[in-house]
């Protein structure tokens, strides 16, 4: 792995997280440049992009200073375990609206 990886600069907290969660900094990468969606992070000026890549949901933490991007840290899930969110049905959508 290298430090400086495609024009972004790898924290060694990132460094370490690819390891120990078994991710290619190329996934971590991937994830990031081409994201399947991106959200604002915890961090003041941070974004999180996550891809979906095989059967794990690659997540990366990246914010922007000086004019170059930083990874700052990486993780997966597993997809199959994440569970979708199910849209009540009619009748509880009624009952909540009734107020019962």
């Amino acid at each position: 792995m290298k430090r400086n990886y495609k024009g972004v600069v790898w924290t060694d907290h990132a460094m370490d997280r690819l390891v120990e969660r078994d991710i290619r900094q190329s996934d971590a990468w991937y994830a990031f440049r081409r994201p399947d969606r991106s959200r604002f992070g915890k961090i003041n000026g941070a974004w999180i992009y996550h891809k979906d890549i095989d059967d794990r949901r690659v997540e990366v933490v990246a914010k922007k200073e000086e004019n170059e991007w930083i990874i700052i840290s990486v993780w997966a899930d597993p997809i199959q375990n994440r569970k979708k969110r199910q849209k009540p049905s009619f009748f509880r959508r009624l009952i909540r609206f009734i107020g019962w």
